[in-house]
């Protein structure tokens, strides 16, 4: 037979487990809760549009910014007909 102090020991162990648990529990959920809400928002899709037009416009800025670095020469002989074609009106 168990003692009453063993009863009481269990009684308590039993109730303190009890309480892990039921924080435990809260607390998962908690932690699912919060996970849900980040992979809500990293699934948000609202500004990717924006984004992708942004590196689109840079890529080409730059594509242009080299091209008229390269033909640089043959742009100012071109700029030079053209101005004459005109000074000669």
């Amino acid at each position: 037979m168990e003692s009453r102090i063993v009863k009481n020991v269990n009684a308590r162990c039993g109730a303190a487990l009890r309480r892990v648990e039921e924080i435990w529990e809260r607390l998962g959920g908690c932690v699912r809760h919060r996970m849900a809400q980040a992979h809500m928002r990293l699934m948000n899709e609202k500004g990717q549009g924006t984004t992708e037009y942004a590196i689109l416009v840079g890529v080409l800025v730059v594509i242009a910014i080299v091209a008229i670095t390269m033909f640089r020469p043959k742009i100012e002989e071109l700029w030079n007909a053209i101005a004459n074609g005109i000074n000669g009106l």
